[in-house]
């Protein structure tokens, strides 16, 4: 059972980050596109990607990560283990706030530069790196 959970969160995993940064990177060229029919495209690209693959992987992968801490209820012990939830409510947050953004973005209420849908990329990408580095090595067991 464990194996199985362990799969279905990767999978969840994978098709969140995957997207998000996807996302984030689809935002980018968006920013910069001057052509109201490609910016309408990418418009719906972004939709598409995080309601339809980000955030239902986002949904497979907390339920299946609560599902797992009752499975084996000693990793909730573990300073690493509270260091990478930590980290995943802040992944969660970065990806509301990108949602936010882009929604807002899209109805022309705000404007986004380049730089900073690929700083949101970068942070993305390091907060998951950094939680990968906790569940591979444990540094704190």
């Amino acid at each position: 059972m464990v194996a199985w959970m362990l799969v279905i969160h990767l999978i969840g995993l994978v098709f969140w980050l995957g997207s998000l940064l996807a996302a984030t990177h689809v935002l980018a060229v968006h920013a910069q596109e001057s052509s109201e029919e490609a910016r309408a495209a990418l418009g719906r690209l972004e939709k598409k990607i995080l309601d339809g693959l980000a955030h239902p992987g986002l949904a497979l992968m907390v339920v299946s990560g609560i599902i797992l801490l009752f499975l084996q209820p000693y990793a909730i012990r573990e300073l690493w283990m509270h260091v990478k939830l930590f980290m995943v409510l802040v992944l969660i947050g970065l990806d509301v706030k990108v949602y936010r953004r882009t929604e807002s973005f899209q109805a022309g209420a705000i404007e986004l530069r380049r730089e900073e849908c690929m700083i949101w990329h970068g942070v993305i990408a390091a907060v998951f790196l950094a939680i990968l580095v906790l569940v591979m090595v444990k540094p704190f067991s």
